[in-house]
């Protein structure tokens, strides 16, 4: 040890002396004055290119910094100047090789010694495939720039935790990256072998550890070391920080500057916003203060490098090496490559990359801080106790990659904006609440004790009195009130505020998120699409390559019969939904002469009650149909690339999944007592079954009941198969666990990349199933809200379970998931602006057909006691009930009945010329109804047009910094350039000058 520390400072002494510029000449270097092109907010950075030159020699570990040419003066001081640099050369050969030696042996380089080791395994192909220079090179460099350090049995305890904790290799000091898991037992293993060995060529390192629990699973860790990171990143065109962000000239600092002061301390003052999450409790994530520019090798002392090892994230890293497992060959053949294709044909069981330590800790966060950036997401995101604090959005980006980002941040937003329409929506609720005792309608429905009505089915009904209907038409007018249109146009408004809206936040965080100039990448095809179409080939605009084309014949008669599928399973929705309808026609009769008082009292309750529940049981037992009906369709397309199926599966789940749950409520809107026809001539269905009558209060209790029990038994059902299977799936895993014998020390005890192991996958759909759920709620909210004012209020109940369940399961229950980039939310933007238009016809056609809105306000102007004063609130509706009833006689139905009874409808009573025929009010209501939904329909559609127009998607500040920020990279890109050449030529002794040589 001794002899080591004494080689490793000779090395340094000489280093410092003669062969490298020495550091206290770069820390003792003036900077340069900048020239006439340089913008006021360099001299503000905190980060200088001076301090990156050290880090440059990461990329050129054998480079040696040419010395300044000896002065003339005498011939014997240049002599002797060379005899000196000759021998200090020898010397430092000499030692360097020496230091190799001992490098190896002491320190143990995993890949040149990992042979003597029994618990790795490795080839012997490791050896010759993988350049060590790498290593070596940047051991040398660290041992020569190494300062004062800890004894080495308190490093050697450090590097050993670290590698117990399933964070590195076995060294303890290179971290693992990605794990791909693998049986012993599978056949594959000469495709296996080709792979890995193709991937250490590829500049990765490898490392393989058997499991704990399964003797059959083998583990490969793989490191991605600086040199291949830098490589990678520069092809990937991965934006890197390069200087701190200042947004003002020097003439705008200093007022801004003081203008901020002066709002902080006035914020001071105010009292503190209990949403926010206290800065001191999450990190300085730096590089959203930082410029940033395509990463690029040759220009590697432009950038902001204060560490290597943590200047690419460890999502940036998953990323890069995910990028070489997707183009790494295991065949010969244009398609044999990718981890995708391996883990199709069961060469490996899994590939994540690990999770960055435990979601837990025994100290509280508080006091001794967050163990990792896990840790942290759950102490201040996924536990249930924060769901009143606003979403880290930078460091789930940063934890889980900006797709995965892009998503919380649209489920808050979403969630926010629902609140406003809850509050209106409660608001109308309570409007309905406090005036239901003295609404006009109510009070005649429950004061008529001698109005008869008719009976609603044909062998068991009796007659009613119309008063037994007082609790349905309280309820009813909870939803059908005078402030029901205001809901209904407010919510269409609302819809699209918040998708305009989103775009302009979804701009905000582009931006900060660095994803302005970002591009998709040229996507690999499919396997399944390469197989089938392998003969016929075209060159790839984009690419220039021949790849597989897909002739256009054969795509059209794909697409008419993925088409065809689509309309056969609309059509077995709509047979369920008519079987529902027999099964109420059915039980209508059955509960009418129940045995029980209560149930033969409130028959159309139980009946509309029990149809609910079994519409609900056939939606979800249909949903798992569609599913696989949906992926068989999708590849039946054979899709070109794994986005185009996505979107293609995506909208066919969407379209059946919309159907299988609004169909229902469609019937019963649109449809329920439309077709009944009157008494003494009623349809009836296969002439046995009479069709079934809306209740004397309306219809709407009906539409209301089916929204309110589908959502709330869906939502239930959906946060029990998000977060309850998984609990289910990992306790299941667990048990197995134990029976095998495993305690639970050894438990304890597993590396984390066996516990993520342990963890569930990840949906095989990605975040499809999160953004269906939400889609066909934002349906739910907006398409029959006239109906439902509550379903926002819901909604946003739901969604602040969903956020934090959501975040719990990313966190603790799932695999890390392979950090992905994007911009948007990709297709579910489109079936969003389309529910906002459908929501738009529909709640036109409930507020005008469903509810009577539209009768009321026809009798208030044209048949009320106020037709010539104009309206005046409840007053004018006096005598609406009985306007809006129709009389029949009873003795034409034949069942010994006398009299007359009353029914719903505007038709001429049995006295009259032309009994039972459509009266003059009739069509009076049909033309306001007709006439309503259109002047509805273009009044709220020219202001929504109105408002998307007023409404940016950018915002104007945010075009202008853009602007400003291009100028300024393009500036200090400049600036670092020229300052690199100038210091070069001051190290080679040659002049320079302050502009541009």
């Amino acid at each position: 040890m001794a002899q080591n520390a004494g080689a490793y400072y000779v090395i340094f002494l000489l280093a410092t002396s003669g062969m490298n510029t020495s550091k206290s000449e770069t820390v003792k270097e003036h900077p340069l004055k900048p020239s006439r092109r340089s913008m006021p907010c360099l001299a503000q950075s905190q980060t200088h290119p001076q301090s990156l030159s050290k880090h440059s020699s990461f990329l050129q570990p054998n480079r040696v910094q040419p010395q300044p040419q000896p002065q003339p003066s005498s011939a014997g001081t240049s002599a002797a100047a060379v005899d000196v640099a000759s021998e200090r050369a020898k010397v430092m050969e000499t030692l360097e090789s020496n230091l190799l030696k001992l490098s190896n042996t002491e320190y143990g380089d995993p890949f040149l010694d990992v042979g003597k080791d029994k618990d790795t395994y490795t080839d012997d192909s490791e050896h010759g495939n993988y350049d060590a220079r790498t290593d070596q090179s940047l051991l040398i460099q660290n041992k020569l720039t190494r300062q004062k350090t800890e004894p080495r049995t308190k490093s050697s305890l450090k590097s050993d935790a670290m590698a117990s904790s399933g964070l590195f290799f076995k060294d303890g000091k290179k971290r693992i990256d990605y794990i791909l898991v693998y049986k012993k037992s599978s056949p594959q293993v000469e495709k296996r072998s080709t792979f890995e060995k193709n991937l250490r060529a590829e500049g990765l390192m490898l490392e393989r550890e058997p499991a704990v629990t399964n003797s059959d699973i083998m583990f490969v860790k793989i490191h991605c070391p600086w040199e291949t990171l830098c490589k990678y990143a520069e092809r990937m065109n991965i934006r890197m920080p390069f200087r701190k962000k200042c947004y003002y000239t020097d003439w705008r600092s200093k007022t801004m500057g003081s203008l901020q002061r002066n709002i902080r301390e006035l914020k001071s003052w105010l009292p503190r916003n209990p949403m926010k999450l206290d800065k001191e409790a999450l990190p300085d994530l730096e590089e959203t203060d930082c410029y940033t520019a395509p990463f690029s090798r040759a220009r590697i002392h432009h950038f902001t490098i204060n560490n290597k090892d943590s200047f690419f994230s460890n999502s940036t890293r998953s990323r890069i090496v995910h990028h070489v497992l997707q183009r790494t060959k295991y065949e010969d053949g244009k398609s044999k490559m990718g981890i995708n294709r391996l883990l199709n044909n069961g060469t490996y069981e899994a590939a994540f990359p690990p999770h960055e330590g435990s979601h837990k800790s025994r100290h509280p966060i508080k006091t001794h801080g967050a163990q990792n950036h896990r840790h942290l997401l759950y102490e201040r995101w996924a536990r249930w106790g924060m769901w009143y604090k606003y979403q880290p959005l930078d460091l789930i980006r940063r934890y889980f990659g900006e797709k995965i980002g892009l998503y919380f941040a649209w489920l808050g937003w979403y969630t926010g904006m629902l609140i406003p329409a809850a509050l209106v929506g409660l608001f109308v609720f309570l409007y309905g609440l406090f005036t239901m005792d003295s609404s006009q309608v109510s009070k005649e429905i429950c004061e008529a004790n001698e109005t008869i009505m008719c009976p609603m089915c044909e062998r068991n009904c009796t007659l009613q009195k119309l008063n037994e209907s007082c609790i349905y038409a309280k309820v009813t007018h909870l939803f059908d009130n005078g402030g029901t249109v205001f809901f209904a146009i407010f919510m269409a408004i609302w819809a699209t505020v918040f998708l305009e809206f989103w775009k302009r936040r979804r701009a905000v965080l582009t931006y900060d998120w660095d994803l302005i100039d970002w591009e998709d990448e040229e996507e690999e095809l499919r396997p399944q699409f390469e197989a089938k179409y392998s003969q016929v080939e075209r060159v790839n605009p984009i690419t220039g390559k021949p790849e597989p084309f897909q002739p256009f014949p054969d795509k059209l008669s794909r697409l008419m019969v993925s088409v065809s599928g689509i309309f056969f399973m609309i059509s077995l929705v709509l047979t369920a939904v008519f079987a529902v309808v027999v099964y109420r026609l059915v039980a209508m009769e059955q509960f009418a002469s129940f045995k029980w008082y209560f149930i033969k009292k409130y028959w159309q309750f139980a009946t509309s009650g029990t149809g609910v529940c079994i519409n609900f049981m056939i939606i979800m037992s249909l949903n798992v149909v569609y599913e696989k009906v949906a992926y068989l369709l999708t590849d039946l397309e054979h899709p070109r690339t794994e986005s185009e199926w996505e979107n293609s599966f995506a909208l066919k789940m969407f379209l059946f999944q919309f159907v299988n749950l609004n169909s229902s409520i469609f019937y019963i809107a649109f449809f329920l007592g439309r077709f009944a026809g009157r008494p003494g001539k009623y349809n009836k269905l296969f002439n046995r079954w009479r069709l079934e009558e809306c209740h004397p209060s309306g219809c709407l209790i009906d539409l209301c009941l089916q929204m309110g029990v589908i959502m709330v038994l869906k939502q239930m059902w959906n946060n029990f198969m998000e977060l309850g299977y998984p609990l289910l799936q990992n306790w299941w895993s667990r048990r197995k666990m134990k029976r095998r014998g495993q305690s639970m020390e050894n438990k304890i005890s597993l590396p984390q990349w066996e516990k993520d192991w342990n963890l569930q996958p990840m949906n095989l759909h990605g975040l499809m199933d999160e953004y269906l759920e939400m889609v066909l709620q934002f349906g739910f909210t907006t398409i029959f809200v006239a109906a439902f004012p509550l379903a926002p209020l819901l909604a946003l109940l739901n969604n602040i379970i969903e956020i934090r369940l959501d975040a719990y399961k990313f966190v603790t229950q799932w695999r890390r998931p392979m950090p992905a980039r994007a911009t948007d939310i990709g297709i579910w933007y489109g079936i969003l602006e389309g529910i906002g238009v459908l929501a738009v016809i529909t709640n036109a056609f409930v507020i005008a057909i469903t509810s009577d809105y539209i009768p009321r306000f026809v009798y208030a102007y044209k048949y009320g006691p106020c037709t010539d004063q104009g309206y005046r609130q409840e007053k004018c509706l006096k005598g609406y009930v009985n306007s809006s009833l129709s009389v029949f006689d009873l003795s034409e139905l034949g069942m010994g009945y006398s009299g007359y009874c009353r029914y719903r409808d505007y038709r001429a009573p049995p006295w009259s010329s032309t009994p039972y025929e459509f009266t003059l009010q009739f069509w009076h209501v049909l033309a306001a109804r007709l006439a309503f939904i259109i002047v509805f329909e273009h009044l709220v559609f020219g202001i929504k047009s109105f408002i998307a127009y007023l409404i940016p998607d950018i915002p104007k500040d945010l075009c202008d910094r853009m602007r400003r920020e291009k100028y300024l990279v393009q500036e200090m890109m400049y600036e670092a350039e020229l300052e690199h050449l100038q210091r070069e030529r001051k190290k080679n002794g040659k002049q320079y000058h302050h502009e541009w040589p």
